[in-house]
């Protein structure tokens, strides 16, 4: 809404936030064809004073977002979705129906088609490949150090941390807040104002972290955020891709990192078995078991995602994920694992995780001597191991289907047929590892952090007065395009990837007026529009052949592609910036036979 505001299109919404009054004076100006674009919740097609609205408008166009709700096999399927097909077959009128979605398996597409009685449909997949997401899956021992850590080294960017239950939003909040993080908070538990104002806060860059459960992000377009953080596994990779997506909306790089533990396995068998039909349990089953593939798999995530959405890839590698950028190291945890199957039978498999780990462990609790557990020969047995590792392993052999985990509110360890396999015939069981993690090398535009600093300040400035979230005026990435190519004109703006005629024609003076007063300050020598093509890229000039003695033009040419700037170079070379300017301007004559 903002952001097509912002562009010059007339748009409004229909949902539960509106008023009576402000419902029907929208339902009004709707009549009057006041509007290009409305935006309407699912659930209002129930309504009949809406039906009737629509039999009374010139609908060009249906779109339906977020299609793969319609779906049972997707991963947020909405009954309200269904009603959909009813109403556009019961329109006076048939307009074009367009249905989008981010996260769709070959099967869903099918069921969108169907399901929204799509006839003879033109189909387009633009491909799921995010190339400026690096992904990642850490099994830290300590979750909070590691996420401490990491969000210290990631001060003053937006970024979002999600979790599996309103319980850890809240610890974690608490802690974050103690902390001195510039931190927001989202769930259902929370009242509606309160979600509505955290909510802002974070879209407004007034924190630069929001702590929520999946309740949070649909319909969210901030573009500016670098990282997304799952402190839990989610139920399915539908929903992972999707969160992980409102990552880096503006093209810049941005970070998704899973924080695997196995016991989030079975917290998420645990509200599998709390949900619907069998028939719904065995869907989410076996979504399930492709999400914990993916954070165990030992190849390319990145490669895993895309073949799992249908999508072929034509590498083993793809350098920007934790797996392509680590080693794998495989540890045998067969005598551990026999420990722990060995208590689950003595104690008669009626107990759950907590009480097998404290025998193991070697606790004296009340509860582990009432029991008598303290007696059998697997008490004590596992004692130099913290209980969390013991978790981690049990966890890993209920993921592993060595264990199974049966109850609703009070789960308890039975043994599966397969630890027969362990215990008797000598079957090994290996956990693996990775080790030496190595970060991908990021090959990020050098750009005028300084001038970028400034320019962010006028952005917010701007919005604070217009009432809008930063990034609707540019985004990041279109300040860094500035922050390399110093527009200085609204010739020189338009060329900038994000600037329309409109947003520079409302704000182009503003940053035009920062950018010129930053050059003349810091000696800046303007670079010509064909120099910073160049730079950006745009022209690509081939390495001349090499004789005995390389061509001066070309030494400053590959200076200036290794990411130097042109003062740099003349400094490094002893010769004038126009003269560095001189050589660029060469190679792209003799690319072009001037």
């Amino acid at each position: 809404m903002d952001s097509l505001s912002q562009n010059g299109i007339s748009a409004t919404f229909i949902n539960s936030s509106l008023t009576t009054k402000e419902y029907y004076q929208t339902l009004e100006n709707a009549k009057l064809g006041m509007y290009k674009i409305i935006y309407v919740a699912p659930e209002r097609l129930n309504s009949d004073t809406f039906i009737n609205l629509l039999n009374n408008l010139n609908i060009s166009m249906f779109a339906i977002d977020e299609a793969h709700c319609v779906s049972q096999w997707g991963h947020d399927f909405r009954p309200s979705y269904t009603e959909i097909a009813n109403v556009i077959l019961n329109l006076k009128t048939r307009p074009v129906v367009v249905a989008f979605t981010a996260t769709a398996t070959e099967l869903v597409k099918n069921d969108i088609i169907n399901l929204l009685k799509l006839s003879n449909p033109f189909t387009l997949t633009t491909g799921f490949d995010r190339e400026n997401l690096y992904f990642g899956v850490e099994t830290p021992s300590d979750k909070k150090k590691f996420l401490l850590d990491y969000l210290s080294s990631h001060k003053d960017v937006s970024g979002i941390i999600y979790c599996l239950s309103r319980k850890n939003v809240d610890s974690l909040y608490e802690e974050l807040e103690k902390e001195g993080f510039s931190v927001s908070k989202y769930h259902a538990g929370m009242s509606d104002s309160a979600r509505v104002s955290n909510q802002n806060d974070f879209v407004f860059d007034k924190t630069s972290i929001m702590i929520a459960t999946n309740a949070f992000g649909m319909g969210i377009d901030k573009s500016n955020i670098r990282f997304v953080i799952h402190y839990n596994m989610p139920k399915d990779l539908e929903s992972y891709y999707q969160e992980a997506g409102r990552g880096g909306r503006d093209g810049a790089k941005s970070e998704c990192i899973l924080l695997f533990n196995r016991s989030d396995i079975v917290s998420n068998k645990f509200l599998i078995e709390k949900s619907g039909s069998n028939s719904t349990k065995l869907v989410e089953y076996q979504k399930l078991n492709d999400m914990v593939d993916y954070c165990n798999t030992d190849k390319c995530l990145r490669k895993y995602i895309l073949e799992y959405f249908g999508e072929k890839t034509d590498y083993d590698k793809c350098n920007n994920c934790s797996n392509c950028n680590s080693e794998i190291e495989s540890t045998d945890i067969t005598t551990d694992s026999k420990k722990i199957m060995s208590c689950i039978k003595r104690m008669k498999e009626r107990f759950g995780i907590g009480l097998v780990t404290d025998v193991l462990k070697g606790s004296k609790s009340s509860k582990v001597k009432n029991f008598k557990f303290d007696t059998l020969s697997t008490y004590g047995i596992m004692s130099d191991y913290s209980k969390e590792t013991i978790k981690e392993i049990i966890s890993f052999l209920v993921s592993e289907n060595y264990i199974n985990c049966i109850g609703d509110k009070y789960p308890i360890l039975t043994l599966a047929p397969a630890c027969g396999d362990v215990l008797f015939n000598g079957k090994k069981v290996f956990i693996k590892r990775k080790i030496e993690k190595v970060k991908a090398k990021n090959n990020d535009i050098n750009y005028n952090t300084e001038l970028f600093a400034s320019l962010t300040s006028v952005r917010k400035k701007l919005a604070e007065e217009l009432n809008v979230p930063p990034f609707i005026i540019f985004s990041d990435s279109t300040l860094i395009e500035m922050c390399t190519t110093y527009p200085i004109t609204l010739t020189e703006l338009y060329e900038i990837s994000g600037v329309g005629k409109y947003k520079a024609d409302n704000y182009g003076k503003y940053f035009i007026q920062e950018i010129k007063k930053f050059t003349e300050e810091h000696n800046i020598v303007k670079t010509t529009n064909l120099v910073a093509e160049i730079k950006n890229k745009k022209i690509k000039i081939p390495k001349e052949k090499k004789s005995e003695k390389e061509p001066t033009r070309i030494i400053t040419y590959n200076l200036y592609i290794s990411g130097k700037t042109i003062e740099e170079i003349a400094n490094l070379r002893g010769i004038t910036q126009r003269t560095v300017e001189n050589h660029l301007l060469e190679c792209y004559e003799a690319r072009n036979g001037y």
